[in-house]
């Protein structure tokens, strides 16, 4: 038999449906705290409850394009705006009951960036806002996003202590004093000044200063601030490690 006559007789149908969807974890900082972005169903199954965006992958799409299809959505970003949204694969899950309608495998996908806009409920939502993270202990998620998202966060903190995304979380000029203010927003806890900017300048290719300064000093006064912007480096060499972490090596 060829691969041409193979496939032509070749039914589908004679397997269990399985559908794919992609969900999105998608976290910024605002006021000074980590946020994720949640969606409210409007529909059945877990009517009323809170999930993460996302949606069933189409015949014409790959898993990347379903899962910024569904950022833009809910968020309504586009063009160049929405391809400077980090965004990477985070796991899959497929337990065979995480769905009452089917077999559905979710690709979960882990986005940040800085400044989302407000988010606007799609079609299939009641409603679609960014909750503080301290806040999610008090919500029931839907499906096991519950689960997705611990990984999604402890993903993202883990990341910035061995890559640099945590700029990924600025704009294109940054303070050190704001870097800092990341790393301690997503990690949780305070970190020492001085040490933190001793340890940034020490990474090769973390940052690199643009040569100007911020326009007036603190809000204490003093001298102004240096201005830095991302540099070339993918990984952090020495890494910089969470206060937990840090004490667990020593």
């Amino acid at each position: 038999m060829t691969e041409e006559d193979f496939l032509a007789a070749y039914d589908p149908q004679a397997f269990p449906p399985v559908a794919v969807t992609a969900d999105v974890v998608a976290l910024t900082i605002r006021d000074d705290a980590l946020h994720l972005l949640l969606i409210r169903r409007a529909e059945p199954p877990y009517s009323g409850f809170w999930a993460l965006p996302g949606g069933f992958v189409r015949p014409d799409e790959d898993l990347a394009a379903c899962a910024r299809r569904e950022l833009a959505e809910e968020t309504g970003l586009g063009g160049e705006r929405l391809r400077r949204v980090h965004l990477e694969q985070l796991a899959s899950y497929s337990a065979p009951d995480r769905d009452p309608r089917m077999r559905v495998v979710s690709v979960a996908h882990l986005a940040f960036a800085p400044d989302l806009p407000d988010p606007a409920a799609g079609t299939d939502a009641e409603d679609a806002a960014w909750l503080p993270v301290a806040d999610l202990p008090t919500r029931q998620l839907a499906f096991d996003h519950e689960r997705i998202v611990a990984d999604g966060l402890e993903r993202a903190r883990s990341k910035l202590e061995y890559t640099p995304l945590a700029t990924r979380f600025l704009g294109d000029e940054f303070t050190i004093g704001e870097l800092r203010a990341v790393y301690e927003t997503v990690w949780g806890h305070a970190l020492h000044a001085g040490n933190f900017h001793r340890k940034v300048l020490s990474v090769p290719g973390f940052v690199e200063s643009t040569g100007v300064t911020t326009e007036r000093g603190g809000a204490r006064g003093g001298p102004r601030a240096r201005l830095y912007r991302a540099g070339d480096a993918r990984l952090l060499h020495p890494a910089l490690l969470r206060p937990a972490r840090e004490e667990t090596i020593r």
